[in-house]
């Protein structure tokens, strides 16, 4: 079977690990913590980088430094991982749904605008926009940067400012990535350094992994201190164990930053090799109808962190079909996320915001992402490869 990721681990990483134990450094106090934000900062080009134990904490731990909570409320794209929404619901605020784009299946910004001419009004009192139907002070926008192609942030951050609102950037799938700001490419950003805060996952499958674990970044120093006290549960200056607000256990510990370090140190060698994965795709599916390939927009560099293709009516069967008779034919593969209005979690409770999302609904029943691991091989792409095309001429 060829599985969907299979990791590929860094050269020095056995050496950092190994240096962790003989030492005894192992939780979260050693000095890899620091050596790994340090460099993580420095490769995407940023002032703070600030360690958690996952992408989800790092989420809400940037909501909460924001201090986001309860009556607030966070746009967010209908089709997205569930940890986004709930990050929102952590810090006691609610969701709002927003329509994502057919092409990059990211936060639309003209449905974002869309909200705010008719489902919202601006209190002057309170000098916050306030959604029609529930009442909550629309306070942030969360964009997501789904499957390695960054979202078009000029147009977020212009209606974010217009609109009073914080923006976190989720940028776990999209590491490297890239949003070129001005014309004929002389300005650039990568995703996650743009809005107040980034967020990003080192889970297993991710570009750089830990294992499991997170980081927030910024360039604000103030939000920097505040995120770094949170997430070590908010010890007052200058006195340990004297605790005066609400804060959390995201340390991450000094093994994974260790293996974090290791992956950094080799970060733009895997973003070439899924641009090379992404273009071997590119040749080997090109021309079959019905399958849509994923895109990269003039003013992008996407990172293909997962080969993620629409089965459209025309290739002549669902993409559940599809999947199964790649299962088998040896190829693991995964659907698109299920729309975040969809959730049963949110039955009794729907989130605010659009309550149909129709280019999410179809995307999450037609997408499905093909094995896309730093470790895969150029033989099994091939073989992945001739599996669709065997598929597509039934």
């Amino acid at each position: 079977m060829i599985p969907v990721n299979e990791p590929k681990l860094a050269k020095n990483t056995l050496r950092y690990v190994a240096d962790c134990v003989r030492t005894g450094w192992i939780s979260s106090a050693g000095s890899y913590i620091r050596k790994f934000e340090e460099a993580f900062a420095g490769a995407i080009g940023v002032r703070h980088a600030v360690t958690t134990t996952s992408g989800t904490t790092a989420l809400h731990l940037a909501l909460a430094a924001l201090n986001i909570g309860p009556g607030d409320e966070v746009i967010v794209p209908a089709m997205t991982m569930i940890a986004v929404p709930y990050a929102v619901l952590y810090t006691g605020a609610k969701p709002v749904v927003i329509d994502i784009d057919r092409d990059i299946f990211a936060l639309d910004p003209g449905r974002v605008e869309d909200f705010f001419r008719v489902g919202c009004r601006f209190d002057r009192r309170r000098k916050a926009w306030v959604n029609r139907r529930t009442g909550g002070l629309v306070r942030a926008v969360l964009p997501v940067h789904l499957y390695g192609h960054p979202c078009p942030m000029n147009e977020i951050i212009a209606l974010a400012r217009s609109h009073g609102l914080f923006v976190v950037e989720d940028a776990a799938e999209a590491h490297g990535a890239i949003y070129f700001r001005g014309p004929k490419k002389t300005r650039a950003a990568l995703a996650g350094t743009m809005g107040d805060f980034g967020c990003f996952s080192f889970y297993g499958n991710k570009i750089i992994t830990t294992g499991e674990g997170g980081m927030v970044v910024t360039d604000d120093d103030a939000l920097a201190e505040r995120a770094r006290r949170l997430k070590d549960l908010a010890h007052s200056p200058g006195k340990r164990f004297l605790h005066t607000e609400l804060a959390f256990n995201y340390r991450m510990t000094n093994v994974q930053a260790a293996i974090g370090l290791a992956q950094v140190e080799e970060i733009d060698r895997f973003i070439a090799v899924k641009t090379q994965m992404a273009a071997a795709y590119g040749r080997g599916l090109a021309g079959i109808a019905g399958l849509r390939l994923p895109a990269e927009k003039p003013w992008a560099r996407n990172v293909y962190w997962m080969y993620a293709v629409v089965v459209e009516d025309e290739f002549g069967m669902s993409r559940d079909v599809l999947m199964a008779e790649l299962w088998k034919a040896g190829v693991d593969t995964r659907t698109f996320f299920i729309p975040v209005h969809r959730q049963p979690v949110f039955s009794e409770d729907p989130a605010a915001g659009e309550t149909s999302c129709p280019v999410a609904e179809e995307l999450s029943e037609k997408g499905l992402y093909l094995p896309s691991g730093l470790a895969l091989t150029s033989g099994q792409i091939k073989a992945v490869c001739r599996a669709v095309r065997e598929l597509a001429r039934r």
